[in-house]
């Protein structure tokens, strides 16, 4: 789990969020390397050590502001999938609510890949709390596998469908936030749901034989 500091009261949340909310900000312009501490306290008015009280680290600064980013994106998931009972609609709906998620806040995917001016590089926040960010965005994610499994694929077929249902649109999401989906005279949008209609097609079209 992302550990917190317990301390109680609406006045503290209030500050958490705050601090949190500048975070972001410095996050953005510096990168998680270059972001520090001092940076973060100024940036929401706080002094270093008054941010110790509320998080131990950048990295667990990061961590809060990446968990409410895959929070957000879960609830958009769900949202999506609320009144389709169709299993294939229901596979469509969770698919391009992840899609659209990220084509409408950018600034969340490269927060989601550590690209703050952090370059495609791997990076980690500490055992525990990559564990529970990864746990967060597999969360979003699963009722692409549901789906899936409601259409007829086995369990860890569907798990592999939903990762590759995440590298297709992050693919696509790359080439569209940078521009170079014009080079191909292409739309994102398109070629997601494109993608999207043919997995649904190969997966009923197998559960015909």
């Amino acid at each position: 789990m992302v550990k917190r500091p317990k301390i109680g009261g609406q006045k503290a949340e209030l500050k958490r969020g705050l601090i949190l909310d500048a975070a972001r900000k410095v996050f953005e312009a510096d990168g998680l390397d270059g972001a520090s501490l001092r940076a973060i306290a100024a940036a929401s008015d706080y002094t270093p050590a008054a941010l110790y009280f509320h998080f131990e680290s950048k990295e667990a600064i990061y961590a809060e502001v990446l968990l409410a980013s895959l929070a957000n994106l879960g609830q958009a998931v769900s949202r999506a999938i609320l009144h389709a009972r169709e299993p294939a609609d229901r596979f469509r709906a969770a698919a391009m609510a992840f899609f659209r998620y990220y084509a409408d806040n950018p600034r969340d995917l490269d927060l989601g890949f550590y690209l703050f001016r952090g370059g495609m590089r791997p990076h980690g926040l500490g055992k525990e709390r990559d564990e529970t960010l990864n746990a967060a965005l597999e969360a979003a994610l699963h009722p692409i596998a549901e789906a899936g499994q409601a259409l007829g694929a086995r369990r860890e077929e569907a798990k592999l469908l939903m990762v590759d249902t995440f590298a297709h649109a992050a693919g696509l999401l790359l080439l569209a936030h940078t521009g170079r989906i014009r080079m191909f005279g292409a739309s994102a949008p398109h070629l997601m749901e494109r993608f999207v209609r043919s997995t649904i097609a190969t997966l009923i079209e197998k559960q015909k034989k």
